[in-house]
């Protein structure tokens, strides 16, 4: 591989990310390789500005409440990265410094053998090596590598690669590079192979589209389920979601899986469903719409009703539930489909009376 012209490319072209500024900032750049982990950079790029903006060093993260974090984080996706996100903040903040090797780095929560490699070559200048998906697609190419690279044996030759490539004393800059070529020139489809900084050297141009060679994964199953709005007083109820699983740790109106093997009506579902979750005896009056929703597992229809509740509220699913005026939801973490279906509620889009 011809580092040389790779990183004259790079420094010509990249892109002016604010976590590239200089001197680097390691918790900035902690904050961009978490977000960016299974997510666009022109997609996360507004939230880690946000973030910035509002805990500007490591220690403020640290201090900050749990639900305010998921709460500038809900839209991201991927919850986890989040409650994983605050409390390494909070191990820097203990421990007074920030880890600056891999090995320290992979002791902090959420942060794998890439984010580690990412912040040790980027932010301290080790000759630490790094494998991400636009890595891992500039490599399949360029040493054409046709086996499937989700497989043991050539993820562990990708990383034996990528840390054999690497410029002793160059590795941020390197990395980085890699890390653009994939994202600008070496892209999933059409990739740019004429204008290519290591095109001399690439053993993949004549198939480089085929690669890599991933089988295609099955299509994510339709799935349904149902949230039910219920008010008192101008409130809405809303209840949050166990810490762990889809979902973990944000709010919503209070809603059942439907199981499709289950032949009984969706409101006796409904119903049963909300007496388990909530203890309630629930009363549903009308269909208020649906909504879509799509994650990376599988295809959501949503059902949202109103309703009526008596008896005395006992959760045995959600962790937490309370009233809340809808006005005042601004910093509540909700995902996408919450807000979707407090939209529908704002907003119904059909009425259907029960028969």
């Amino acid at each position: 591989m011809d580092n040389q012209a790779l990183l004259s490319w790079y420094r010509g072209v990249a892109r002016a990310l604010p976590w590239r500024a200089k001197p680097p900032n390691p918790y900035g750049i902690l904050l961009s390789e978490i977000m960016a982990q299974q997510t666009r950079i022109e997609t996360m790029l507004p939230y880690w500005e946000r973030f910035m903006a509002r805990w500007p060093r490591v220690e403020d993260l640290a201090a900050a409440e749990g639900e305010a974090v998921l709460g500038e984080w809900a839209g991201l996706g991927y919850y986890s990265r989040a409650r994983n996100l605050h409390k390494a903040a909070k191990v820097v903040a203990e421990l007074g410094r920030f880890p600056d090797t891999v090995e320290d780095l992979r002791a902090l929560p959420g942060v794998g053998p890439y984010t580690a490699g990412a912040i040790a070559s980027i932010a301290f200048d080790r000759d630490a090596a790094l494998v991400d998906g636009n890595v891992e697609r500039v490599l399949c190419r360029f040493h054409r590598i046709e086996e499937d690279p989700r497989t043991p044996k050539v993820k562990r030759r990708l990383w034996a690669l990528a840390e054999s490539h690497i410029p002793k004393g160059e590795a941020g800059d390197h990395n980085q590079a890699l890390m653009e070529l994939g994202a600008t020139l070496c892209t999933p489809k059409n990739p740019r192979c004429d204008v290519c900084p290591l095109k001399s050297g690439c053993s993949g141009q004549q198939i480089a589209a085929s690669l890599p060679n991933k089988p295609r994964k099955q299509k994510a199953p339709e799935v349904r389920a149902a949230c039910l709005v219920l008010e008192r007083e101008g409130s809405i109820l809303l209840c949050r979601r166990p810490e762990s699983g889809l979902l973990g740790g944000l709010w919503e109106l209070p809603a059942v899986d439907l199981d499709p093997a289950d032949k009984a009506s969706e409101t006796s579902l409904v119903v049963l469903g909300l007496k388990e979750r909530l203890g309630l005896d629930v009363q549903l009056e009308r269909r208020l719409g649906q909504v879509r929703h799509i994650f990376t597992h599988r295809k959501l229809t949503q059902s949202v009703w109103a309703g009526q509740g008596s008896g005395e509220l006992t959760l045995r699913f959600y962790e937490a539930a309370a009233w809340f005026d809808p006005a005042d939801l601004g910093e509540l973490p909700l995902s996408k489909l919450a807000r979707k279906t407090l939209a529908v509620h704002a907003s119904p889009d059909e009425q259907l009376s029960l028969i």
